[in-house]
């Protein structure tokens, strides 16, 4: 046989051993892969969690309850307005008036002031899990404003009704042109000053 023939014969044979490592390694690859999807594809056979203990979420429930319904047990004001923050006031003001929405009146409160109170602030006054924005009861809305600006008002009324009792004294007293003036004793008025309740009519 001759150095070629012998030559081409060789080469017929096995690939050399960096061919076969090439090849070994692009399997190897392949199969990594193959297996990495495999597992992502794979379905959770694994048992779920043991349900909580009837009991003890029972106890749970509860005590949640207990939480949310203690400020409207029977014989409570259901309208107690809770604490406010520091530097605000809460009232109840109307937003519904028999049944039906009084635009005039919450424009009247916006230019007071007054804002509802977000259901943020007091969950527990609306129900739970609910999609409530603010704080309502039987057509009444917890509304608030800065406390400065409530004492300003309050002081105004004040002084508007001492005003008009004084504008009533005067009227009381006077006395028309030409007659005698009521400081005499006898015929000067008496007036008295109280509080008295004003009777409710039944019907």
């Amino acid at each position: 046989m001759s150095i070629a023939t012998e030559g081409a014969a060789k080469r017929r044979g096995r690939p050399p051993r960096i061919i076969e490592a090439i090849v070994e390694e692009q399997n190897t690859v392949v199969e990594a892969v193959v297996v990495k999807e495999t597992a992502v594809d794979r379905p959770n056979l694994r048992p779920s969690m043991r349900e909580e203990d009837p009991r003890a979420a029972a106890a749970k429930r509860a005590a949640e309850i207990r939480n949310h319904s203690s400020a409207v047990d029977e014989g409570a004001d259901e309208f107690q307005a809770p604490r406010a923050p520091d530097g605000w006031e809460y009232e109840w003001k109307r937003r519904l008036l028999v049944g039906q929405e009084d635009p005039a009146y919450q424009v009247q409160l916006a230019r007071m002031g007054w804002e509802p109170v977000s259901t943020a602030r007091h969950p527990e006054m609306m129900p739970m899990g609910g999609t409530h924005p603010v704080i309502e009861r039987k057509g009444m809305v917890l509304m608030q404003r800065p406390a400065v600006i409530s004492d300003e008002a309050r002081s105004g009324e004040l002084r508007k009704a001492r005003s008009q009792v004084r504008m009533k004294e005067q009227q009381l007293s006077a006395a028309p042109d030409g007659t005698l003036t009521r400081d005499h004793a006898s015929v000067r008025p008496v007036i008295s000053k109280g509080y008295e309740p004003i009777p409710v009519p039944k019907d």
